[in-house]
C-alpha cells in the first residue's frame, strides 16, 4: 500500500479534519482516505437529465418512471 506525505498542511483544515475524524470515529488517516475515495474513487451518479443530445429532449419535463410505464404497456397492445 502507498504513502502519502503532505507537506505545509495549513493548521485550521487539518483541526476540522480532526473534529470531522473523531465526529465520524476514524482515524485522520482513515478520514483522509474515505474524503479522497469519495472525491476521485467512484464517478459520481449523473441524471439523465444532463445528458447532451442523445434523446435529452425526450427527458426533459417527463417522469421516466411513467415513461417506462407507457413504452411497457404499449409492448402488450
Amino acid at each position: 500500500m502507498a504513502t502519502l506525505n503532505i507537506k505545509n498542511f495549513p493548521e485550521p483544515l487539518y483541526e476540522q479534519l480532526q473534529k470531522q475524524a473523531e465526529k465520524e470515529h476514524r482515524s485522520v488517516a482513515q478520514q483522509v482516505i474515505h474524503l479522497v475515495s469519495k472525491s476521485v474513487g467512484r464517478p459520481k451518479s449523473r441524471s439523465i437529465l444532463e445528458l447532451r443530445g442523445l434523446g435529452k429532449e425526450i427527458w426533459e419535463g417527463n417522469d421516466p418512471e411513467e415513461y417506462v410505464r407507457q413504452e411497457r404497456d404499449s409492448w402488450d397492445s
